[in-house]
Formats: C-alpha cells, sequence, structure tokens
C-alpha cells in the first residue's frame, strides 16, 4: 500500500483514540506536574525524603546543600536517586578501602584516570595523571559549577578519561568478600562486548518495567525510557549498536572502585558527572542563530560523523548511526515503512514502500573509525556532505541527537534551543531524573521503527505540529531553569558529599 498522498490518508484520532505522541506527551504533562509539586520545601522534610528514599541519614553538609538549592531556586530538590543508587554498593567498603581501591586503580597499566583533588578551602580541583597533560576540561567543569558555593568538604575522585563508560562490578552475595577489593583492567576494543556487558543480568534480576498503558498500534514508541535503555530486557541491542558491537575504545576495570564519568550503560557501575563538552564552544547554544518556530523547515535534520563504533567489515550496516542514516536516506531495496492509517474506520498499522524524502535532510560528513575498505564501502554507499554549517539542525522543526562513541555533546544546545529534539541513546547521564521524555524532547527506540510515522505526525498533522512546537518551548523553559551552570554545580556538590562521606577513612564498612 504506498501512501503517496499520506497527508489526505491519515486517519482522524480522537480524545478516546489518541494519537500515541499525543498520549504520551499529556502523559508526560501529568508527570511533570506530580514531580514538581512533590519536591520538598522545607529542610526537614527533603531530611525526611532522603531518609525514607535511602534508608540513611543525609551526609555532613546536607544542610548547607539544601539552603544552597533553595537559595539558587532550584526546581528539584529530591530528584537524585541514580546518584545515591551508584554510590550505595561502595557502603560494603570502609573509607580508608574506598581510598585504597582508587589508587590502586589509578595505578593500573591502561586505567586512564585522573586522580583529581578537590579543596573546600579554594574551591578548586587539581587533577593529574600518569601521562597525560590535559584533561579535556575535567577540572575547569568542577572549578567553574562550584565555585560560588561554601562548606564543601575536601574530596579526592578519579575520573575517566576517555568517551565510553569503564565499570563493571560483579556483586558478590557474601557481606565483604575478596571480589570487593580485585580490581584489573581489559581493552575488549574493536570487538563485540555484549557478553561482557550483560554478565549481571541473571544477579538480583529484577522484574521487567512495564510499559504503561499507552496504545502504540504496534510500533515501537518509547513509553518507559529506563525500560528502553535497560541492556538486560533487550537482547537484540548486541547487534544494533556499534557500542556493543565494536566499541572503538573499551578498557573495563573490573571492580568495586568509585570512577567518575559522563554516561554509562544500564549494567555497570560508573559514576555520573555532567559532561565537561557541554559547556565547551562548539556545543553552546546561541540564540542569534536559532529561527523562529513559523520560520523553520517542516523537516527532521542531523548531521555527523560515522563515530560510535569502528567498522572492520562489513558489520558497519548494523551499527545505531549508519542504521539512522540508511533508514532516513531511504537507502534500503524494497524496504517497507510503518505508519497508522484508518481502514475501515479503525485506526491500524499498515506498511508501506514510501518514505517522504523531503522530511529528512540527514547525512554523513565524515566517514572514518573504520578500516580502509569499510570506509571506502561506507562512502560509495551513503549520500555525503563534506561540510555543514554546526548551527545549520537549528532551522528545522526536528532535531535528532544520537549517541557517538559516548554521550553526545550537542544534546543540550538543542534542549535550548526552539526546535524539538529527537533523543536516541542507550546512555545513562546525571540529568536523566530531571528530563521528562515526550514533555522536553521526543525519545526514539533504538528500531526507529516509528521515527517515519512519528516524524510524519509531528511536520504533516495539525495536531502533531501543535504538540511539537509545544514540547519544544517546553523543553526550552525547562533547560533555561533546571540545567544552568548552578543547576550542575548543585548536582556534582551533592555528589562531592556523598564521596566525602564514603571515603572518609573513619568510616567502617555497611551492611
Amino acid at each position: 500500500m504506498a501512501i503517496y498522498h499520506a497527508r489526505t490518508n491519515a486517519p482522524t484520532f480522537t480524545t478516546e483514540t489518541p494519537h500515541p505522541v499525543m498520549a504520551l506527551y499529556n502523559k508526560a504533562q501529568k508527570e511533570f506536574e506530580e514531580q514538581s509539586r512533590s519536591q520538598s520545601t522545607t529542610f526537614k522534610a527533603a531530611s525526611h525524603n532522603y531518609r525514607t528514599k535511602y534508608g540513611v541519614e543525609p551526609p555532613p553538609g546536607f544542610k548547607e546543600w539544601y539552603d544552597a538549592a533553595r537559595s539558587n531556586d532550584s526546581p528539584l530538590i529530591d530528584e537524585f536517586d541514580s546518584l545515591y543508587q551508584t554510590i550505595s554498593p561502595f557502603w560494603r567498603l570502609s573509607g580508608s578501602e574506598v581510598l585504597d581501591a582508587m589508587h590502586r586503580a589509578k595505578s593500573l597499566p591502561g586505567s586512564d584516570l585522573w586522580l583529581c583533588t578537590f579543596s573546600g578551602i579554594t574551591l578548586t580541583t587539581k587533577c593529574s595523571h600518569s601521562y597525560r597533560t590535559f584533561d579535556r576540561h575535567i577540572s575547569r567543569m568542577f572549578n567553574n559549577t562550584l565555585a560560588n558555593f561554601t562548606g564543601l568538604p575536601d574530596v579526592t575522585f578519579l575520573v575517566n578519561h576517555i568517551d565510553e563508560p569503564r565499570v563493571i562490578y560483579q556483586p558478590s552475595p557474601e557481606p565483604s568478600s575478596p571480589n570487593d577489593r580485585r580490581i584489573t583492567v581489559e581493552d575488549n576494543s574493536r570487538q563485540p562486548i555484549w557478553d561482557l556487558l550483560t554478565t549481571n543480568c541473571g544477579v538480583g534480576k529484577r522484574e521487567a518495567e512495564g510499559q504503561g498503558n499507552i496504545n502504540t498500534f504496534g510500533l515501537p514508541f518509547v513509553t518507559n525510557i529506563s525500560a528502553a535503555q535497560d541492556l538486560c530486557q533487550h537482547p537484540k541491542y548486541s547487534a544494533s549498536h556499534g557500542f556493543m558491537m565494536s566499541p572503538v575504545s573499551f578498557r573495563p576495570i573490573y571492580g568495586l572502585v568509585p570512577i567518575f564519568s559522563t554516561g554509562k550503560l544500564s549494567t555497570m557501575s560508573d559514576i555520573l558527572i555532567p559532561s565537561p563538552a557541554y559547556t565547551e564552544q562548539e556545543f553552546i547554544y546561541d540564540e542569534s542563530r536559532d529561527v523562529d518556530w513559523s520560520r523553520k523547515r517542516q523537516s527532521l535534520y542531523w548531521a555527523g560523523s560515522t563515530t560510535g563504533g569502528f567498522a572492520l567489515d562489513t558489520h558497519w550496516q548494523v551499527f545505531h548511526r549508519q542504521r539512522f542514516v540508511e533508514l532516513t536516506q531511504n537507502l534500503r531495496t524494497n524496504k517497507s515503512y510503518q505508519y497508522l492509517r484508518t481502514k475501515r474506520g479503525v485506526v491500524q498499522n499498515v506498511e508501506s514502500s514510501f518514505l517522504n524524502g523531503r522530511l529528512f535532510d540527514v547525512t554523513f560528513t565524515r566517514i572514518f573509525q573504520c578500516q580502509r575498505k569499510a570506509c571506502r564501502d561506507q562512502d560509495a554507499y551513503f549520500n555525503t556532505r563534506s561540510w555543514v554549517d554546526k548551527d545549520e539542525a537549528l532551522k528545522s522543526t526536528l532535531a535528532f541527537d544520537i549517541d557517538g562513541n559516548g554521550i553526545s555533546g550537542r544534546y543540550y544546545k538543542l534542549l535550548a534551543s526552539m526546535s524539538v529534539p529527537l533523543k536516541q541513546t542507550l546512555f545513562q547521564e546525571w540529568h536523566d531524573a530531571r528530563l521528562i521524555p515526550w514533555l522536553h524532547y521526543v525519545p526514539i527506540s533504538q528500531s526507529m521503527e516509528e521515527l517515519p510515522e512519528l516524524v510524519f505526525y509531528l511536520t504533516s498533522t495539525a495536531s502533531g505540529k501543535e504538540v511539537a512546537r509545544q514540547i519544544a518551548e517546553r523543553g526550552r523553559q525547562w533547560h533555561a531553569r533546571a540545567f544552568r551552570e548552578v543547576d550542575m554545580g548543585l548536582y556534582v556538590y551533592r555528589l562531592l558529599l556523598e564521596m566525602a562521606r564514603l571515603q572518609d577513612p573513619q568510616r567502617t564498612p555497611w551492611e
């Protein structure tokens, strides 16, 4: 069934049978309102919330942190679950054992870690590396975000230098096990790593998270972002993402050692910090380069390179970036796409060979991270451009963002803009709890089977265009409120309080 006249064939959705995007947007609004209403407004309430959630007292300095959050109009006081969850496994070590683990990890050949010290007196961070001199602006990020806070303790911490996450910890059932003190580094670059990443999937197995009661008519619209990112629930990811199949560099550190990284996968144990890349000039939003919504092209835009995996042979065809560009450039012969259309008065998922190329402006601008033949093959297969303006995405209503070797540094620019960010990622970041999918951005599944219908709806229907405009505006407003430098600083401040308690030499192991 060719949907060449897709605009006239579009079904009529109602409040009883809403388009999945509309249903997800309405649900997201309610979730955001509930989150905002539930935030603690007194120190007593914030302390009680902490004790109730985590079963322990807040760390020393929590009162000063709360006062700083309130005085800086932080919209979120209680949304730090992921921070605590990544810290909590280390309680089984004593404070002195934590410090020992950090120094042993730093000294391992191939660790590629920065050892950083933060001074609560001077509010400065100094980082050292065994052979590198440029710390990729790690110390600058800590210095800038913490510059105006007082009452912080002295803290030592490790920071991962490379893009990819590092820490794999296999928990032992015994309260104190020799395995908790064993730390090793391996190099698994340019080879499949799925089995390494999913070793823990059967350990302390939890039930799969529900997808909600949204009717998606058989299309894989993301209805639960944490479930969508959970590797244990999705074996198919082993052969659909470049990082799983052939990471450019993957040097996992096995053991119970706290290491800061800018992104991690669901099965890994890195502790998350804001990426310094978000503050680099290349990725800073400039409103003078943006375009009013009414003047934007009704299309999806992305341009970038073939990062995300190292192509050794033909398996680049199923890397995540290559699959995205192949789909949106309509390069696969006999490919069918799925749309929602009315048949005999009922909304149904129908297949079509038609993809409206005018709705997609997608290209590779650089092909690299590949063996010579794989590079040549990709150059011949894809429609490429040699250069594009870094702000070209802001001329379209829909701006795509996708994983590279690690997290994507352009994400905050898109959130701050007047366009809608469409985000496909398996990497978790520090900010995940403060972003509501379908309200502040549009999440995209790894299969991308919903993308043709999604882009059609958001660019070519009256209700879809209005939802897109509202998501763009809500994301832009929320970025201005919750992603300021001071908001990053408040997160890092709270993280350092937890780290200071964790590494206190007087602290004994906790059960």
